[in-house]
């Protein structure tokens, strides 16, 4: 994350205390007490998230590889791009991405290229995601985690521009992987 600009110092929140209300598996729920920057005292409940990784891979014919799979907090089936949530403390971003992309679509690729980092919902919550395309894709085995059904769904990159574009797709890391890897397909940067 960059440094705090000075202009923004009058903005600052400085942490007084820090309480843990829940330590799950994949969330841990903190609350804070913060000074604000004109003194008063305020609560701030925020979710503390190991960050994730996830990959939008390009075949050689300009196809790309998406996930379905049902989101149980929203109630749906989504399309995605594949992602996963960082394994342990330290673990290369990258890493991941490779790891998530061969368990949850049975593929390899030659190349990736980091895109952006999405930081998720910032009022709420820590999480980053790193975004990452990837190309020279060679296919293999889907090996999913035993909690994870997922059915994969091969589309033109136009077609999930479409898909975008008419509200069929609603995940935010998904949405900004398809615009980020259509633009730089368009300028012939990937």
């Amino acid at each position: 994350m960059s440094a705090i600009n000075e202009k923004d110092i009058d903005l600052i929140e400085t942490k007084v205390s820090s309480e843990d209300i829940y330590d799950g598996v994949l969330l841990h729920v903190k609350k804070d007490t913060v000074k604000l920057p004109n003194g008063d005292l305020a609560p701030r409940e925020w979710i503390k998230h190991p960050g994730a990784a996830s990959v939008i891979p390009l075949t050689d014919d300009g196809k790309v590889i998406l996930v379905r799979q049902y989101r149980y907090p929203i109630g749906q089936v989504t399309v995605e791009v594949p992602a996963g949530k960082l394994d342990k403390e330290g673990e290369d971003p990258m890493e991941c991405a490779v790891r998530e992309l061969s368990e949850e679509t049975g593929y390899t690729a030659k190349e990736y290229r980091h895109l952006t980092t999405l930081a998720t919902t910032v009022g709420f919550s820590n999480e980053l995601i790193y975004l990452y395309a990837a190309k020279g894709l060679k296919a293999g085995e889907q090996h999913t985690d035993e909690d994870e059904f997922i059915n994969l769904q091969i589309v033109t990159l136009e077609e999930a521009v479409e898909m975008v574009n008419r509200g069929e797709i609603l995940d935010g890391k998904s949405i900004i992987s398809i615009l980020m890897l259509r633009d730089l397909v368009n300028k012939g940067e990937f």
